[in-house]
This record gives C-alpha cells, sequence and structure tokens, in this order.
C-alpha cells in the first residue's frame, strides 16, 4: 500500500531582508514573475507530484496569504479528500509555551494535530518562500530506497554564500555526518534547502522531546538535525543537483531581481512555459496587452492588463501597468497597477504595487554606485514600496529604498544613492 505524505508548508517569516516589498505581506506573498506570488511555486510542486493534503504555517500578517490561497482551487486543492489548511498560531494549542511559534520545529510541533488527523506515513517540511520546480516523487523515492528516517533536499551552492545556509557533510552514499547551521567558516558548499523528509513516528518523537527541551530554539537546522545527527539516525542528503530542476532563494532584494531577470533570457533556468509542469496560481480577469503605436517592447514578460506606450527592456511588468509615452524601463520589475508617466526614465528599479512614478522622473539614472549596506544593496537596484506616488522630474540614486505609502509632497529635490528613505520598520 502507498504512504500517505502530507505536506507542512513553513510560510511564516517576516521577510525583513526583502525590506519595503514585505513590510505589508508575508514574504511568501510577494509577488513573483508578474503574475504569480513565491508561494505559488511550492503549491503547485505539491500537486504537480501528487501531493494534495497541503498545511500552510502562518503568523506574520497572514491575511495577505489567506486572500490569495483562500480554498485552494488554482492548485487543484478545493477537494474534499485533502485540501489546503491555513494554520496559524491560537491559544490553547499543545498545551505550548506561548501561542506563537518560536522556531520552525515548534511550528510544526503546534500542529501535530492536522498531521495525525491527515493519518500521513510521511511528512513533507517544505519552505513558501523559495522559486523552484522540484518533483517531490524523486525525493519521497530516495528516502525510501535508503531507508531513511529523516532526508534533507540538498544542493552544490558558491562557498562566498555557503554561510548563509545549514551545510551539510555526507559520506558516498549521501548519508549525514555533520550538519551546521550557517557556520561562519563553513566546512563544504553542499547547502540545505529547506525541504524535508521525515517518517511520521520520527517527526513525532524529536519535536515531542525538542518542545521541552527550554535550552533549544526549537529550529529544524540549529537544533533537531545536528542531534538526529550526533545520534547516529538514518539522515540522508537528497543531492537535487544530480537529479536536475532549478532552485533559488529570494530572500534579498538582489536575489529577488537576478531571478527575475533570470526569466529573461533566451534559455531561462526556470520555463514558465513548461505544460508538463505547470505553475498555478489565483489572478483577476484582465484585458489583454495593449502595445500602442510608438511602443517597443523587448525581452520582457508582460502581463494581462498592461498598456505600454513608452520603451520596456529586460523588465518584467504585472497586471496593469501602464508605461506611458516617452517612459523607459530598463531592467526593472514592476509590479501590478503601477504607472510609469510620460517621460520618466528608470533603470534597475522594483516598483511595488500602485505606485506612479511622475513625468520625467529619473530612477537609477545616476553613474553614482554607492552602496547601501543596510539592505545589502550595491549594484544598483532601487526599491519603491506600496502606493507611493514619485513627484514630476524628481531625481533618485541608485540602491535606494523608499517606503511606503508615501505622496509627492513628502519628498525632496533629490535622493541620492546608497539612501533608505522614509522606510517603515516591520511591526
Amino acid at each position: 500500500m502507498a504512504k500517505k505524505v502530507v505536506a507542512m508548508i513553513l510560510a511564516g517569516g517576516r521577510g525583513s531582508r526583502l525590506s519595503v516589498l514585505a513590510n505589508k505581506r508575508a514574504k511568501p506573498a510577494v509577488p513573483f514573475a508578474g503574475k504569480y506570488r513565491i508561494i505559488d511555486f511550492t503549491l503547485s510542486n505539491c500537486v504537480n507530484s501528487g501531493i494534495y493534503t497541503v498545511g500552510v504555517l502562518t503568523q506574520y500578517r497572514p491575511r495577505s496569504l489567506q486572500d490569495h490561497i483562500r480554498n485552494g482551487a488554482p492548485w487543484d486543492l478545493d477537494r474534499l479528500n485533502g485540501g489546503v489548511w491555513i494554520l496559524q498560531p491560537y491559544l490553547g494549542r499543545m498545551n505550548t509555551r506561548s501561542e506563537w511559534y518560536v522556531g520552525t520545529a515548534d511550528a510544526v510541533y503546534q500542529n501535530l494535530d492536522f498531521i495525525r488527523g491527515a493519518q500521513a506515513d510521511i511528512v513533507l517540511v517544505l519552505s513558501g518562500d523559495h522559486v523552484y520546480k522540484m518533483d517531490y516523487t524523486k525525493l519521497l523515492r530516495f528516502h525510501e530506497d535508503n531507508q531513511a528516517e529523516v532526508t534533507v533536499s540538498a544542493l552544490q551552492v558558491r562557498e562566498e554564500e555557503a554561510h548563509r545556509f545549514g551545510i551539510l557533510q555526507v559520506d558516498a552514499k549521501y548519508r549525514i555526518l555533520h550538519f551546521e547551521e550557517k557556520p561562519k567558516h563553513p566546512k563544504s558548499n553542499l547547502a540545505s534547502m529547506g525541504i524535508y523528509v521525515f517518517n511520521r513516528d520520527v517527526l513525532e518523537e524529536v519535536l515531542i522531546e525538542d518542545a521541552h527541551n527550554e535550552a533549544s530554539e526549537h529550529d529544524f537546522g540549529k537544533n533537531i538535525f545536528p542531534k538526529l545527527v550526533e545520534e547516529e539516525r538514518r539522515v540522508f542528503a537528497y543531492p537535487f543537483n544530480d537529479f536536475g530542476g532549478y532552485w533559488v532563494d529570494v530572500g534579498t532584494i538582489q536575489s529577488y531581481w537576478e531571478a527575475h531577470m533570470d526569466l529573461l533570457r533566451d534559455d531561462p533556468p526556470l520555463d514558465l512555459l513548461a505544460r508538463d509542469w505547470v505553475i498555478h496560481t489565483r489572478s483577476e480577469e484582465r484585458p489583454p496587452v495593449n502595445i500602442r503605436t510608438g511602443a517597443t517592447v523587448s525581452h520582457s514578460l508582460i502581463t494581462d492588463g498592461c498598456v505600454i506606450e513608452g520603451f520596456v527592456e529586460y523588465s518584467v511588468l504585472s497586471p496593469g501597468v501602464r508605461v506611458e509615452r516617452g517612459a523607459v524601463v530598463r531592467n526593472s520589475i514592476i509590479m501590478t497597477d503601477a504607472k510609469i508617466e510620460a517621460g520618466a526614465y528608470l533603470d534597475r528599479v522594483i516598483v511595488d504595487k500602485n505606485v506612479i512614478i511622475g513625468r520625467e522622473a529619473e530612477i537609477g539614472k545616476s553613474s553614482d554606485f554607492t552602496a547601501n549596506p543596510e539592505v545589502g544593496l550595491s549594484t544598483g537596484i532601487t526599491v519603491i514600496g506600496k502606493n507611493t506616488i514619485i513627484p514630476p522630474r524628481m531625481k533618485i540614486g541608485r540602491n535606494v529604498v523608499i517606503g511606503s505609502d508615501l505622496k509627492d509632497d513628502d519628498f525632496p529635490e533629490f535622493i541620492p544613492s546608497g539612501t533608505n528613505f522614509k522606510v517603515e520598520a516591520h511591526d
């Protein structure tokens, strides 16, 4: 008899490294590739892999995810046998120390009743804030073939980035010999992808034990995996690179922008046109794209409802974006219902929803690449928060972050490169 699998998607993080893009929404709800949200990729991987019982564990600003997922119909998850559940923390659950999830392991621990109710044999723990295509059936087959108790999906990363990940050392059969979360001096570049397979009985055992350990941070990477490896349990690494596929952590503004630029390559590593692995999403009906006389559009993704009269190159435009005559948009990401007025110039700009860029404003035209270390920007990317109105003829440099909900009279005449302007803190 086939084993029953339940997927638990961790989607409660604040995404603080995405700055203003995550100030008004959960990180997995951040728009991506025009019409999608980041969580769409994990949800689509589940249904494309035949997994139809899914729990989404939310905490920070959950409404954005609730509004997007609802009953799960776009992903074929509106079903009686299975389906999708939004799982938020609440008082009185599992006799916990706090009503809030205090770590990744604690979040799953607080929802063990959901896993038991699903009568699952295998629990697939996933992250809701990565962009990737992955056939989980291959991962599950690897787990079963190795008679593993736990399997951690892993891939090779650049050595200079290894300190950002959980780092593994394995033997010739990929059994994990050592696991260290975000080490200062990594001993390898084989990194955890935040995708885990547990035998349900093992998961229950380790989570219950961890919940009673007051010294624990209740985190899979910091506490659960190092302990399992130390106890010589059957913990294996699934070599994602060997099986092919695309995966990127879009947890920073730089990586978010780079992932969009990857989509615009002639041979993109993530092919959204592939019909054998469709990425599903919830999207409203919009009219067809309207490209008017005199417009120039090249190497770009343009979503329904856009009206283009100006110049667009190497950019991604979400639904309802308007680019007026004489405006220039290069190497940029423009989100839903933003308006780029006549004569404006944008280069390497991420524009959030409902933003208006005033006539003849210049953003990213400067040759000054002064870095903005507070948000890790040094390559010239500027970000403008949701609902903000940029005044006409305004000049904004590179590596700048502009806050949300600002009006034209909030601005000075010029914002230099490397600046954070009226950026609200996460609450």
